[in-house]
């Protein structure tokens, strides 16, 4: 579980995050979701420690990240895996190389049980015979794939996904969403999932916070969205149903 609370940040005196709570639970997909510019991405890079906040709390299962030291932080690190939202797969490696590189960097196994490892990441995420092939190679649904077992391979307890839909069809994020969704619970890891996508809410929103200019205007599951009288949350669901009702009538 992560818990944050009273997190504030500002930037040249706009105020980005301002006294943010919220808890993403153990074992459910916990999405942020807002418009661009809204500070959702602020709030994922302040959780996972890349920018400090000005005020608050964070906590990994009461663990709190702002007061650790160097060592504790690197310790943390490695209980956390990143599916960034280009896939970041590294062109020069090829699929088996890229899910061995985190293995390599953090694991004491042997070079055999890693492999063993990367190959059952693979497998995981149905890519079991694409090891040998370059990023280039695959399909941009196989490189979100080829990332999520990358991020998995080092059995995470915390999972950040930053619009993993980014760039996909609608039948390959449904697939992508699932993957990540059936991967949260069999790991029984603490998944935030940072997202626009009102598809991905309503297929896998277990627990949502929504962020409206800086601040959460609303948390809920996704059977709450829909009957929800807050307003700001409905005009962002609502408009971003117009948007998406239109691009398929465009396509």
């Amino acid at each position: 579980m992560i818990r944050i609370s009273n997190l504030t940040k500002s930037f040249e005196g706009r105020t980005v995050l301002d006294r943010i709570g919220a808890t993403f639970e153990t074992g459910k997909t916990n999405l942020i979701i807002g418009r661009s510019g809204s500070g959702k991405t602020v709030m994922m890079k302040s959780i996972i420690g890349l920018i400090p906040p000005d005020h608050g709390e964070i906590l990994y299962d009461g663990r709190n990240i702002l007061a650790m030291g160097k060592n504790e932080l690197k310790s943390l690190r490695r209980e956390m895996g990143m599916l960034f939202q280009g896939s970041a797969l590294f062109d020069s490696m090829t699929v088996l190389e890229n899910v061995l590189f985190p293995l390599d960097m953090f694991s004491r196994d042997t070079a055999r049980e890693r492999r063993r490892r990367a190959l059952s990441c693979l497998e995981r995420v149905n890519l079991a015979n694409t090891g040998d092939l370059y990023p280039s190679e695959i399909s941009g649904g196989m490189m979100k794939r080829a990332a999520i077992a990358r991020a998995i391979a080092l059995q995470p307890k915390y999972l950040f996904c930053d619009e993993p839909n980014s760039g996909l069809d609608p039948k390959t994020a449904l697939v992508i969403d699932e993957l990540i969704h059936d991967i949260t619970r069999e790991y029984h890891m603490t998944t935030v999932i940072n997202t626009h996508d009102m598809n991905s809410v309503m297929n896998i929103g277990e627990n949502i916070v929504f962020i409206s200019e800086g601040a959460k205007e609303w948390q809920g599951s996704k059977e709450q969205v829909i009957s929800s009288n807050n307003a700001a949350l409905n005009d962002f669901v609502f408009a971003s149903d117009l948007l998406r009702k239109a691009h398929e009538l465009e396509v």
